[in-house]
């Protein structure tokens, strides 16, 4: 029984001499291009090819296009590879980080992507979402998230974003120079609770603050030794308080530099004493670098979310079609650019100003151990002289213990 099937194999190689050739299927050899040329067997057919309909899924699939990836090969064929497990996990989580309950205990490593996938996604600036996820980063991880933050001369900013700004509650340094704050600035709440007491440098300077605004500043800490008691550098300067104000400022006991400079406060013999006897400080005979706005910078993972909100603050509104109102939108941004030219100048200026820096004197310079002894053995004269005076005069009674809280001072703790 004969079978009409036929098995072809392709073409059969034999070594013979060191040298490889071809035979057919009777085993004869076959000349160098005359035996036939073998096809190998196709999957799909010369014509087949394959297209992404993505637009014909389902919107819950189609939203899952981020999971491949698109690259070229050496030949410069575009082709597409799915993306890792752990990235797309991680896109997932970022995708819905405003539902996550607590990150504690979670790697900062791992975190650091996870935060940035998220700004990846916007959801630091989506005023919907924006809130709750930096509330999640910065009560695990601190001052990762945010350590210090300026915000010069940005009240737009400061007031289009103060409930994200809330949420930094492990911040060191703070910069809100030129915000104008005045007294009773919804900030102030803020300052004054225990988000901010690990806070060491406040500069509020040229806020119009007077002495109502220090008094509602050092309430917390002078009446239930709570708020800003760490404080160790506070500029207070361009602000119109007196020295009555500056009575506020004797509950920051670790306070070591102070910048009071254009304000109602003039350099005087009480200031010199004020300041001494109060406060263990001493005025400085040369600007503090301190207090120079290149030394105010914005650091952790947040930098680049502070500067985004910044941009988007300053977007500017579409052009129209008048002149009047074009010429109106360019010298008003003009104007803008000039303030934030003047505000970046003002450590050039500060020569032309009256500077009044204060600080704690280091014991251990024997400049200032002189010019303590001197202090002191001025202040032993002038004791000497009052006690001879006063025994001149008829004694006078006894004054009666100050009250250690003021009846504003009692409002203002209600009111907390």
């Amino acid at each position: 029984m004969t079978s009409n099937i036929s098995h072809d194999h392709g073409p059969v190689y034999v070594r013979e001499q060191g040298q490889l050739r071809c035979v057919d299927a009777q085993g004869g050899l076959l000349v160098h291009g005359q035996h036939p040329r073998y096809k190998s067997h196709r999957l799909f057919g010369k014509d087949f090819s394959v297209k992404l309909c993505m637009d014909s899924f389902p919107a819950a699939v189609r939203q899952r296009s981020d999971h491949f990836m698109f690259t070229y090969n050496t030949e410069g064929s575009l082709r597409y590879s799915v993306k890792s497990l752990f990235h797309i996990s991680l896109l997932f989580i970022a995708d819905n980080v405003e539902y996550i309950d607590s990150l504690v205990g979670f790697p900062e490593q791992m975190a650091d992507k996870l935060f940035a996938a998220a700004e990846e996604k916007q959801k630091f600036t989506d005023p919907l979402t924006s809130t709750r996820a930096l509330q999640v980063f910065s009560e695990a991880y601190g001052e990762l998230v945010l350590k210090s933050l300026c915000l010069r001369d940005r009240c737009l900013l400061l007031s289009e974003r103060i409930n994200e700004i809330r949420v930094f509650h492990r911040l060191e340094g703070l910069d809100l120079n030129g915000c104008r704050l005045g007294d009773n600035h919804d900030i102030f709440r803020h300052l004054t609770s225990e988000a901010c007491a690990r806070l060491v440098r406040l500069f509020i300077g040229d806020n119009c603050l007077s002495d109502e605004g220090l008094q509602r500043l050092t309430a917390p800490v002078r009446v239930m030794k709570k708020g800003l008691g760490n404080l160790q550098q506070l500029d207070l300067s361009s602000n119109p308080f007196t020295e009555k104000g500056l009575g506020y400022l004797t509950c920051f006991r670790k306070l070591q530099q102070l910048n009071i400079s254009e304000s109602n406060v003039k350099i005087s013999v009480s200031l010199k004493e004020f300041l001494r006897i109060k406060m263990g400080m001493v005025l400085s005979l040369t600007p503090l670098k301190v207090f120079l706005h290149s030394e105010c910078k914005t650091v952790g993972w947040a930098e680049e979310i502070i500067n985004q909100w910044e941009n988007k603050a300053s977007e500017l509104p579409k052009k129209d079609s008048k002149p009047r109102t074009n010429a109106l939108q360019f010298y008003g941004r003009k104007k803008i650019v000039r303030e934030r030219m003047r505000s970046a100048c003002d450590d050039a200026k500060c020569d032309e100003k009256i500077i009044i820096h204060c600080h704690k004197p280091d014991p251990h310079s024997i400049s200032q151990q002189v010019g303590l002894n001197m202090d002191t053995h001025t202040r032993k004269r002038k004791l000497s002289t009052q006690h001879k005076e006063n025994a001149q005069r008829s004694p006078t009674p006894k004054r009666q213990a100050p009250c250690c809280f003021t009846p504003e001072d009692l409002n203002l703790l209600n009111s907390y």
